[in-house]
């Protein structure tokens, strides 16, 4: 978690840790959804970079453990009652996703820098909510922490890699942004949201 912390602007505000465990279904549905959105991220690198050895080895094994995680929460979603609903995705995503380079030759670094972003928070989400929750959240949401921690590693390692320079001034970048994200206001409650708005969500 050191190095999550580090690579992290800015830690989870109390505010979103209280609303989360008010807000546990809608938690867990996200959780899916992100858990799905990531399956599908690593998949989408294995359609365009064919000729990328360590990638294609890094993201198969990722859309791997993604998918499995994503059953394993409609899993638990099943047993608490919980419907697995359509609900509109965060803005956290998008937003990064913005800064996105529309350079094929930055496009991929870019893609695999947001990669780790997201997979950073997500850990740091797990640790944080993890005492907090029952025992059957606790275990899982700790069991994650391994490898979220390493999927967050690969793609940074990836996009060093792929990268003809430093990519330390473009982290920095995306690093501002998501920084804002978590710490400014937020009108909807998501795995990725910022500091909610409201109570009512």
């Amino acid at each position: 978690m050191d190095e999550i912390l580090e690579f992290l602007a800015c830690e989870t505000p109390l505010e979103w840790i209280d609303c989360a465990l008010n807000n546990q279904s809608v938690l867990l549905i996200d959780h899916a959804n992100c858990e799905k959105k990531a399956a599908s991220t690593a998949m989408k690198l294995l359609y365009r970079h064919t000729s990328k050895a360590e990638l294609l080895r890094k993201m198969s094994q990722l859309a791997r453990e993604e998918i499995l995680h994503f059953q394993q929460v409609v899993e638990i979603l099943s047993s608490r009652g919980i419907n697995y609903v359509r609900i509109a995705p965060s803005r956290y995503a998008n937003h990064l996703g913005q800064l996105i380079s529309k350079e094929e030759k930055s496009q991929l670094v870019d893609t695999l820098i947001v990669g780790a972003f997201i997979e950073a928070r997500s850990c740091e989400r797990f640790a944080v909510l993890a005492p907090e929750l029952d025992r059957q959240l606790q275990k899982f949401y700790r069991g994650l922490l391994k490898s979220e921690a390493r999927h967050f590693k690969d793609y940074l390692d990836l996009a060093q890699r792929y990268s003809k320079c430093d990519i330390s001034d473009r982290v920095q970048k995306f690093r501002s942004v998501e920084e804002e994200l978590i710490t400014s206001s937020d009108s909807i409650f998501r795995f990725h949201s910022g500091r909610p708005a409201t109570k009512n969500f």
